[in-house]
């Protein structure tokens, strides 16, 4: 079984993020891409966080209806600064002959060599770099699997910054999440 991890806040889940899923996907013939919110980044600021019960559920909302998607609340139900070591070590615990694809950015690649226990991220999944506009730096001395997907000019900062203003979010994320953040008053 090959499995992709997508790990992130998802505040909020967009098109972005599910395109990179359906991408990777379809490209490295995976047999599912596991959603999973963190419940508290160790790289990124708090400030704007709602959450994480608000975000799993949008996930879930999101992903609702592609039977390759999959959510988890592994890191939420840790709590805490969430490890990408820890959560890959708990996916291979519970899927120990699967073989983990773990997907992110190109725009992380800076920050990767950071991260904890980051030889045992490596020895734990494959890294698969998604090629994301203005960003392609390499890191050497790592292998990454670099694919290409569909560029969208998404992001859930420009969500937040528009919910702030009063402006529609339509077509940015599914409907079903904008009516749910629309339903719970939520970025505001």
């Amino acid at each position: 079984m090959k499995i992709g991890i997508l790990g992130g806040t998802f505040n909020p889940i967009h098109y972005g993020h599910l395109i990179l899923g359906e991408q990777v996907l379809g490209q490295l013939k995976l047999d599912r891409v596991i959603f999973i919110p963190t419940y508290m980044p160790p790289h990124k600021s708090n400030k704007d966080l709602i959450a994480a019960t608000h975000r799993l559920k949008m996930i879930e909302l999101a992903a609702n209806g592609n039977p390759h998607f999959a959510v988890s609340d592994i890191e939420i139900k840790r709590k805490g600064k969430s490890y990408t070591v820890d959560t890959l070590r708990e996916i291979k615990r519970q899927n120990p002959s699967a073989d983990l694809f773990f997907i992110c950015g190109s725009d992380l690649v800076n920050e990767i060599p950071t991260w904890k226990n980051v030889d045992v991220v490596h020895s734990l999944a494959k890294f698969v770099l998604a090629k994301r506009p203005g960003f392609g730096k390499r890191l050497s001395g790592r292998s990454f699997l670099k694919i290409h997907v569909a560029q969208v000019d998404i992001s859930s900062s420009l969500i937040r910054g528009l919910v702030r203003q009063g402006r529609s979010i339509r077509y940015l994320t599914p409907g079903r999440v904008v009516a749910y953040i629309e339903k719970h008053k939520l970025y505001r």
